[in-house]
C-alpha cells in the first residue's frame, strides 16, 4: 500500500486524485469531531477562551476551566484525581519519571507504549501477554518482598487485545505494586462511559495510575493522569509539569459541554463493534473483539486489494520498518452503518475469491 499526501481533514471518506474512498483507519473511535453540534459548542469555546493558553499552570494568573476538568474527569473515571497535560505522551513521560524512582523493580509488558517507558528500558518483544504475564507471576513468588512497578497497555491497538490486569492482584499480596496503565486507545471505548478503565483496573492493595492520550476517542488535543491525590500532587509539583504549557482550555471546556453527544457516539461505536464482529465472525482472515472498534487482518495483502475495491484500511510495518506489516480495519463513530455493511461485503468477497 502507497503512502497517501493529503491536503485536507480526514473523515468517512477521502479523497485521493479523482478517487473517493472509504476510509477505515486512524483513531477517531468516536468521530466526534465530525458531529456539527460539537462544532458549534468547540467554535464558541475558542472565542471565549482563544485557540491556546501558554501560561504555565502554576502562574498566578490561571484558567478555572483546567481545574474543572481534571475534577469532572477524576469524578467520572472513579479516582480521586487528575492532571492534564497537552498531550498522551507527555502526560506518559511525566507520570514514567515520578513513579519510576520510587520502585526496586520494573516489569513492562510486551507492547507497553514508549511515553510510560523509563529512559533506556526494553520490554521483552518476544513474549506475548499471557507469557509475560505468566513470567511475572512465576517472579513475583521467587522475589522477597519488593516494590515492583508493572506497566502496560489497556489495550494493544495493533494486535485489537483488550488486557486482563486482575492477576496483579497476586503480586500484591506479597508486594508494594503500582500498576501505570496507558489508556489512550480506552478512553471513549472500554469502560462503562468515556472515561478509560480507571474503575475496572482499580484493586485493593494495588496503587493504579492511568494515563494517556485524549486526542484519539475523545479529540482533544490533550492528555490525563489519574490516580490517587497523593500521586496526582507529588506529579504536578515537578518541574515537567510546572514548565510545560498546558493544552487547549477551549476543548476542555467543549468536552465539559458536550457530555450528551459523547455519551451517543460512544454507544454507536461500541454498537458498531459489536456489529462488525458478528458479522465477520466467518470470516478466518478477520479477527477482532465485539468490545473494540480495531479488527486484524491476517493476510496483509488484503489491504492492498481493499484499496482497489474503495476501501483505505491501516497497513504498515511495525515496530521497525523492517517489521512484518501489519493492516487493521478501524472504526469510527462518523461511520454509516451502511460503510460498515460495504466493507463487510468486500471482505466477504475477498474470502470467496481466496
Amino acid at each position: 500500500m502507497n503512502n497517501l499526501n493529503l491536503d485536507r481533514r480526514i473523515g468517512p471518506t477521502i479523497q485521493v486524485g479523482k478517487k473517493s474512498y472509504l476510509f477505515f483507519s486512524g483513531t477517531s473511535y468516536l468521530g466526534i469531531d465530525h458531529d456539527q453540534h460539537y462544532q458549534a459548542v468547540l467554535v464558541d469555546c475558542i472565542r471565549q477562551y482563544g485557540f491556546s493558553h501558554g501560561l504555565s499552570r502554576v502562574n498566578n494568573v490561571r484558567l478555572k476551566v483546567y481545574e474543572a476538568f481534571e475534577h469532572f474527569f477524576a469524578k467520572k473515571a472513579q479516582a480521586e484525581d487528575a492532571a492534564v497535560m497537552s498531550s498522551g505522551y507527555l502526560s506518559g513521560i511525566t507520570a514514567i519519571q515520578y513513579l519510576y524512582p520510587q520502585s526496586d523493580l520494573c516489569w513492562a509488558a510486551p507492547d507497553t507504549h514508549p511515553a510510560i517507558l523509563p529512559t533506556g528500558f526494553k520490554s521483552d518483544i518476544q513474549l506475548n501477554f499471557i507469557q509475560w504475564k505468566n513470567q511475572c507471576l512465576e517472579q513475583s513468588e521467587e522475589l522477597s518482598t519488593r516494590k515492583i512497578l508493572i506497566l502496560g497497555n489497556a489495550v494493544d491497538p495493533l494486535r485489537a487485545e483488550i488486557h486482563d490486569y486482575s492477576w496483579v492482584q497476586e503480586v500484591a499480596k506479597k508486594h508494594e505494586v503500582t500498576l501505570l496503565i496507558d489508556d489512550s486507545h480506552a478512553f471513549g471505548v472500554l469502560g462503562k462511559s468515556v472515561f478509560g478503565t480507571y474503575a475496572e483496573n482499580s484493586f485493593p492493595n494495588v496503587n493504579l495510575v492511568i494515563s494517556g492520550s485524549l486526542g484519539k476517542g475523545l479529540a482533544m488535543p490533550a492528555g490525563i493522569i489519574l490516580g490517587k491525590k497523593e500521586v496526582i500532587q507529588g506529579i504536578k509539583s515537578q518541574a515537567i509539569f510546572a514548565g510545560a504549557s498546558p493544552c487547549s482550555p477551549a476543548n476542555l471546556q467543549a468536552f465539559l459541554e458536550t457530555q450528551e453527544i459523547y455519551k451517543v457516539q460512544s454507544q454507536k461505536i461500541r454498537d458498531f463493534s459489536a456489529i462488525f464482529h458478528q458479522e465477520t465472525a466467518d470470516l478466518s482472515t478477520v479477527s477482532g473483539s465485539a468490545k473494540f472498534p480495531v479488527f486484524v487482518l491476517k493476510d496483509p495483502t488484503w489491504s492492498d486489494e481493499l484499496e482497489k475495491m474503495g476501501f483505505i484500511t491501516s497497513s504498515f510495518s511495525y515496530p521497525t520498518p523492517q517489521s512484518p506489516r501489519i493492516s487493521r480495519i478501524v472504526l469510527s463513530g462518523f461511520h454509516s452503518l451502511g460503510d460498515l455493511m460495504a466493507l463487510n461485503e468486500a471482505l466477504h468477497q475477498l474470502s470467496e475469491k481466496s
